[in-house]
């Protein structure tokens, strides 16, 4: 088992109109909403800023894969903004399965009382925490960090 990684590491969730940014401390004890990026051309510039301000040793991306596990449409956007991401930044990155952040993030915020639409701003922060707080726990869990590196398609993600 190689153990904790410690470092910060910031948890993006990638989505058609907006990106949802977290990060977590040093020792990967508490994840926390960091930005809401819109989806322009910048938003991978964006990130990579972000990385180099919080000083972040790793970017966790949400994989969006099917129930089933197939890939989908934002499966095929998430792995090429997380391409765009790694252009911009020397930060490693890695692809982490998602299946159900965004779902989460909606439960999370709907037993917070808040409505849908008012949610809408940061339920992209939201799920990022949750894939980030996943993968803080998966590595703790087994000692190996969780998803794949973004320059290893053949590793499991």
């Amino acid at each position: 088992m190689s153990g904790f990684r410690p470092g910060v590491r910031l948890g993006i969730d990638v989505g058609t109109a907006r990106v949802g940014v977290a990060r977590c401390d040093r020792d990967g004890l508490l994840a926390v909403p960091v930005e809401t990026v819109p989806r322009t051309d910048a938003a991978a510039a964006r990130v990579a800023e972000l990385a180099a301000e919080y000083d972040a040793f790793e970017v966790l991306v949400g994989l969006p894969v099917s129930l089933s596990g197939g890939e989908t449409a934002s499966t095929a956007d998430a792995r090429a903004f997380a391409g765009q991401v790694a252009a911009a930044s020397a930060v490693p990155i890695r692809l982490v399965d998602e299946r159900l952040s965004t779902v989460s993030a909606h439960a999370v915020l709907r037993d917070a009382g808040r409505s849908q639409k008012s949610s809408r701003r940061i339920v992209d922060q939201v799920a990022a925490v949750v894939l980030l707080q996943q993968a803080i726990d998966v590595e703790k869990s087994t000692g190996y960090p969780a998803g794949a590196a973004l320059s290893d398609p053949q590793e499991p993600a």
